[in-house]
């Protein structure tokens, strides 16, 4: 799914490499040991940077093949743009992202890359990897190789001033940067592979991390009362599941966190069918529980000290004899009943069973569920943001605040009386669709019926989890949004 990359440290002043890279910030020549390097080669700076046009802004490069006085066949500076003390983490990300794309493009299996400028401390160092891997990522498994295709074996050496330290901060952003990459790969992954059984195996494989992995069959289901879940099923051969993913990192007696995900393997509409034309992009609307999954990954290979349970409702959402049809009504866990007026408003049938299950036997301090829920939220917000939606302010700006920091951006959308009332049902206690106005926000309305006043807030992530414009970190269909959000959340205001 990726080229064999291995990165590793070193210290100071490097080691030989087919391709050395070093950094020149905007308006300046290297500095440090890039200076040295660049001293080396006999060339004058000023002449050069000038006729190839390289200031130094952050994506720039500047390649000289077979330099002498290096120990290179190569030798690459790479602009860092402006130097300033509030530059954020997520800045080196994304300084990591162009580093690996301007590497692959030299097609180079050692690389050597000079890091000493003084705003490279062990956590920028871990973002840079951290970008270096994620753009790195490619879901090719099914992509019989071409005779011309390179080896893909590359290796990456960080010549830095303290190894060890930058050693520690790099596996400890791994964690979160391999739980992307596992939310990645479960969204890229066709539908007929990954059905709610295959899905629910996926999650169980997290035990050998330490995590407790319940899988409830659709006989406990209906034991528990969850029709709103079993009715959204119904029209498939492949049966429901619902997972339960528990880490628990800190004393027992302490309530856990709460993340709960839509898992819709693959959604036609059901009976409400959806228009051919993209359908198949609807192989990722389990991009809520791919990303609850991938978050229960990185914390339990962190060692997250906290307690946190993940629950994803698993079904897949078919057009047949047995499928659920609009005007019929069911009950959900908690009693309320529900008329289902669309059977494409599927994702919230789901969530209305596994919000009220997790918020009645875990009594956690809050809740948090994500879902690719409405286009009414991309219409809205476009791909550059998840809606928020929430019952509790100071969750939300914890939320709000955790977005900046990881760049899963968020952006508050609002709740009230007045739209409850909308989804009232002529024939039952509400209906899971009222139309086109406010379809986002009465989406949310539904789902806050089932939480039960416990904190709670729901991520819309239809216009983010997969399908947005490539960036720096991300070349693939799906990003992986919302694991380092939440694991940001996590660290920032919840760790004991």
């Amino acid at each position: 799914m990726s080229n064999n990359l291995l990165i590793r440290t070193a210290a100071l002043p490097g080691v030989a490499a087919a391709l050395t890279v070093i950094y020149a910030a905007e308006g300046a020549a290297p500095a440090g040991a890039g200076a040295a390097l660049w001293s080396a080669t006999g060339l004058d700076w000023t002449t050069v940077s000038t006729a190839a046009s390289f200031k130094g802004k952050q994506g720039q490069a500047l390649d000289l093949i077979a330099p002498q006085g290096v120990d290179s066949a190569r030798l690459l500076v790479l602009g860092a743009g402006k130097s300033a003390p509030d530059t954020p983490l997520s800045a080196w990300t994304d300084r990591g992202g162009s580093l690996m794309a301007k590497i692959a493009a030299t097609r180079v299996e050692s690389v050597a890359v000079i890091l000493d400028a003084d705003d490279a401390t062990p956590a920028a160092i871990a973002e840079l990897v951290a970008g270096v891997r994620l753009r790195n990522y490619k879901f090719d498994k099914y992509k019989t190789p071409k005779p011309d295709d390179a080896s893909g074996d590359i290796t990456i050496t960080l010549c830095i001033a303290d190894p060890a330290a930058a050693d520690k901060a790099i596996a400890d952003r791994n964690a979160v940067v391999e739980g992307t990459l596992l939310a990645r790969n479960l969204i890229n992954e066709p539908a007929n592979v990954l059905g709610p059984v295959e899905f629910a195996a996926r999650a169980a494989e997290l035990r050998h991390l330490g995590v407790d992995v319940e899988i409830l069959e659709p006989e406990e289901l209906s034991r528990l009362g969850m029709a709103s879940l079993l009715c959204v099923a119904q029209g498939s051969a492949r049966p429901a599941r619902l997972v339960v993913m528990q880490w628990r990192g800190s004393d027992k007696d302490v309530a856990p966190l709460a993340f709960v995900g839509k898992g819709v393997v693959f959604d036609t509409g059901g009976i409400s069918i959806k228009p051919a034309a993209s359908m198949e992009d609807m192989k990722g609307d389990m991009g809520g529980a791919a990303a609850v999954t991938g978050l229960m990954h990185a914390l339990a290979t962190r060692k997250a000290p906290v307690n946190v349970v993940g629950v994803i409702g698993l079904v897949e959402n078919m057009p047949s004899a047995n499928a659920v049809r609009p005007g019929d009504i069911v009950t959900a866990m908690s009693g309320t009943t529900i008329e289902v007026i669309n059977t494409d408003a599927e994702g919230r049938l789901v969530l209305a069973d596994a919000l009220w299950y997790t918020q009645d036997r875990f009594k956690p301090r809050f809740m948090i569920n994500l879902a690719t829920l409405t286009g009414a939220i991309v219409v809205a917000l476009g791909h550059e943001h998840a809606g928020l939606f929430s019952n509790n302010d100071e969750l939300s700006i914890q939320l709000l605040n955790a977005g900046i920091t990881a760049n899963e951006k968020l952006w508050r959308m609002p709740l009230g009386a007045a739209y409850d009332k909308v989804i009232e049902s002529k024939f039952a206690d509400i209906r899971n669709s009222a139309g086109r106005p406010g379809g986002s926000i009465l989406a949310a309305q539904f789902l806050q019926r089932f939480v039960n006043n416990v904190p709670w807030a729901h991520l819309d992530i239809a216009g983010t989890a997969f399908g947005a414009s490539n960036t720096e970190i991300n070349t693939s269909w799906a990003p992986g949004f919302g694991v380092a959000l939440l694991d940001r959340l996590v660290r920032d205001y919840y760790q004991s």
